[in-house]
């Protein structure tokens, strides 16, 4: 498992039946979390003293019970700044256990001793962007969603990168790709956070067990004679990391080289010591 333990400003303090107690900052948030499982006893005193809780409607949906909680703060990490706004389907605008592809996928932009293009599709606010950028790299940032690319930029701004060399694009990633392919236009690196389940813009339905793989191999076009990496993330849908590295090993690896890692990210608990699962990630990395 790939661990997110290099936070200041965010701390997963306690997580069990159904929920997780979370600092961000110097707020106090309880989230519903569907791996916590198990029922293990509340001693910390924020399960009773949190700013705010999302408290899941018997009905569907769910709604913030916010008790003292500003509408938008800032967290830090490793010289980022991220804006945090809890949003109405439990969300705060970042996912934590990233942090730990953030910093690898520096790593390997920082240690390439070349310009490095990177394609980040489905990106939501910008974490990737944001790092990436921030080791020195280009980048095209593509989300279908107005509001996710206004406050990447937003993110960008606050980490002191409103100069850098960031295309903002909001489109369907998929016929993005597909034009991209046409204009002849490569990347070093990709990064791809595809949804579970969505619909696309004239109404097309994506699902991530019957879509991932004709859209790797689709973006697979995409990538440059000498590519350097290709990150591919997956949050729900319960696919096992092995299936990302089968994925990638028969795209990637046998075109170019290389080889594949894929474990669970997590995030490390701090009342037990233990880590809270957040989904597989895989890594396809050229050989040098």
């Amino acid at each position: 498992m790939w661990i997110s333990d290099g936070w200041n400003d965010y701390e997963l303090i306690d997580c069990g039946r159904g929920e997780k107690l979370e600092r961000w900052g110097k707020h106090l948030l309880v989230r519903p979390d569907p791996q916590a499982i198990w029922d293990t006893p509340r001693r910390h005193p924020g399960w009773k003293r949190h700013d705010a809780r999302y408290a899941r409607s018997s009905t569907g949906g769910g709604a913030w019970e916010k008790k003292e909680l500003p509408e938008r703060w800032t967290v830090d990490y490793r010289g980022l700044t991220f804006n945090i706004k809890p949003m109405n389907f439990k969300h705060t605008g970042l996912f934590p256990e990233q942090a730990a592809n953030w910093d690898w996928a520096q790593e390997q932009i920082r240690s390439a001793g070349r310009p490095i293009n990177v394609l980040n599709l489905f990106a939501y606010t910008g974490g990737a962007t944001v790092a990436c950028a921030a080791a020195g790299a280009s980048v095209c940032h593509v989300d279908a969603a107005k509001g996710m690319v206004s406050w990447a930029r937003e993110n960008a701004r606050s980490s002191g990168l409103e100069d850098a060399p960031i295309r903002w694009i909001i489109d369907d990633c998929g016929k993005f790709v597909e034009r991209e392919i046409r204009r002849g236009r490569k990347y070093d690196a990709i990064i791809m956070d595809p949804p579970s389940y969505g619909r696309g813009p004239s109404g097309e339905i994506w699902k991530l067990e019957e879509n991932l793989w004709p859209f790797v191999e689709l973006v697979s076009g995409v990538l440059s004679d000498h590519p350097l990496f290709v990150i591919i993330n997956s949050y729900t849908t319960g696919l096992a990391p092995s299936v990302l590295t089968y994925i990638m090993e028969s795209i990637f690896s046998r075109r170019y080289g290389g080889h594949t890692d894929s474990q669970e990210l997590g995030l490390p608990v701090r009342e037990s010591g233990l880590a809270l699962p957040c989904g597989a990630s895989g890594r396809w990395l050229a050989d040098r």
